[in-house]
């Protein structure tokens, strides 16, 4: 009589041994979790995270539009359109694309610096359920500053803002956010301080923004600065939002959403293997 256990009991004892994932597929309910806890983190203090950042875009919008005329034209792609309509589409994906960074490159960071980086990385979650709930807290708060903004500029008298391609809108604003969100978790992996996260903001995030084509098109400019213009990414996400808006462009669109959507999937993988390597976070 032979002494084995039937084959059933074998699978299970393998199943249930130390160290073999119960998870299998995808932990939806640790994905959830994590995804709640980033969005509630940043509703905790919504006066500083989506109010204090839609009343700074709304100053933009005044000043520039006081400064220049806001009914004076602006050509894009043979069509003369009022200042204040130009600029107001890529003051909102502006500032959905800085919120974005300020919110992913936070997480792990805190984590580091107060010693609490395990709670995101002892959880059951995949480095891939880990990502997605991070940029999705980050992509949520930054289609609710756009959403604060969009609503106020609604109010304001001279601005005309009404979706004409709904899909350019979704697509430029959710891809562009999340580039945002993975460059800041990129970031807070590298990032030992928040005078590092800082100096990526001000000397990178910041002049990228405002160098593409928010305020003027490029169109008008020299063509040095037209050039650096075309390979600034945001340029594309600036273009391509108000696109959305405006039934014109100061780029190919079509080129700008795939030239975003590789960039994404490069930056997610680059985040993929630094967080399987353990760089800065497990040493």
């Amino acid at each position: 009589m032979s002494s084995q256990p039937p084959i059933g009991e074998i699978q299970s004892a393998v199943v249930n041994a130390p160290g073999v994932p119960v998870i299998r597929n995808v932990n939806w309910g640790g994905l959830r979790t994590l995804y709640i806890k980033e969005v509630r983190r940043f509703f905790k203090v919504q006066l500083q995270t989506i109010w204090a950042p839609a009343i700074t875009t709304l100053l933009f919008l005044v000043i520039f539009t006081v400064a220049t005329g806001g009914k004076r034209p602006v050509h894009v792609g043979g069509v003369d359109i009022p200042f204040a309509d130009f600029i107001a589409p890529g003051l909102i994906v502006m500032g959905m694309l800085q919120n974005a960074f300020a919110n992913a490159s936070f997480s792990l960071l805190v984590g580091k610096i107060q010693g609490t980086i395990v709670d995101y990385l002892m959880p059951p979650l995949s480095i891939t359920e880990l990502l997605a709930a991070m940029i999705g807290g980050a992509v949520t708060r930054a289609f609710c500053v756009g959403a604060t903004v969009s609503l106020a500029m609604l109010l304001w008298p001279g601005v005309h803002i009404a979706p004409v391609h709904p899909l350019a809108i979704l697509w430029f604003g959710f891809f562009g956010s999340a580039m945002l969100a993975l460059i800041g978790i990129l970031t807070s992996i590298w990032a030992e301080k928040f005078d590092h996260a800082a100096a990526v903001q001000n000397f990178f995030i910041a002049p990228l923004t405002l160098l593409s084509g928010t305020f003027y098109s490029v169109d008008k400019l020299a063509p040095a600065f037209r050039i650096f213009s075309h390979v600034n990414p945001f340029f594309y996400v600036i273009s391509g939002f108000r696109y959305g808006f405006l039934g014109t462009a100061d780029s190919p669109v079509m080129l700008g959403g795939v030239l975003i959507l590789v960039i994404d999937l490069v930056l997610g993988g680059l985040c993929y293997a630094l967080l399987r390597s353990g760089w800065k976070t497990k040493s």
